[in-house]
């Protein structure tokens, strides 16, 4: 599948080398480099060589290939140097929409190292109480549009 491409993106004008970037490792697929407003020392971003704007708008090979990529940069950040429950850490962070906080309209991974509290991304996770019979109604409905998916193969 060929590389869809948009004009006017930022991410793929890097991409083409129109816009210079800290360019870290790239496959034929994706692309890495740092982040000019980082969060944190080594704040990466990974995108696909494939313009959509959102995760949905990525074809599957594409977003194969990001993973592996983001894996082998927690090695050259060495963020892996300690994996003990308190030891450094890092986000992955993808986000899909302005409400979601999206502020380039090309599909990106952030890779955020969280090496202290003052550092990195702060997370804040509104949880609700659990209303077990909602959840149960939720989950239906989430089922019958599998269902439904499956059947139209669009899933």
């Amino acid at each position: 599948m060929s590389a869809k491409s948009c004009a006017q993106c930022l991410f793929c004008k890097i991409i083409k080398g129109e816009i210079p970037s800290s360019k870290l490792i790239e496959t034929p697929l994706t692309y890495s480099f740092l982040d000019i407003m980082p969060t944190a020392e080594a704040h990466c971003l990974i995108i696909p060589k494939y313009h959509g704007a959102k995760l949905h708008n990525i074809p599957d090979e594409y977003l194969a290939d990001l993973l592996p990529v983001v894996k082998k940069l927690t090695k050259v950040v060495g963020l892996d140097d300690n994996d003990t429950p308190e030891g450094t850490g890092y986000n992955v962070l993808q986000n899909n929409g302005r409400i979601a906080h999206q502020q380039v309209d090309h599909v990106h991974f952030h890779l955020i190292p969280k090496v202290d509290d003052e550092t990195g991304l702060g997370v804040g996770w509104p949880a609700q109480e659990t209303d077990f019979d909602k959840l149960g109604q939720v989950h239906k409905k989430l089922l019958a549009r599998i269902e439904a998916l499956e059947l139209e193969n669009k899933l």
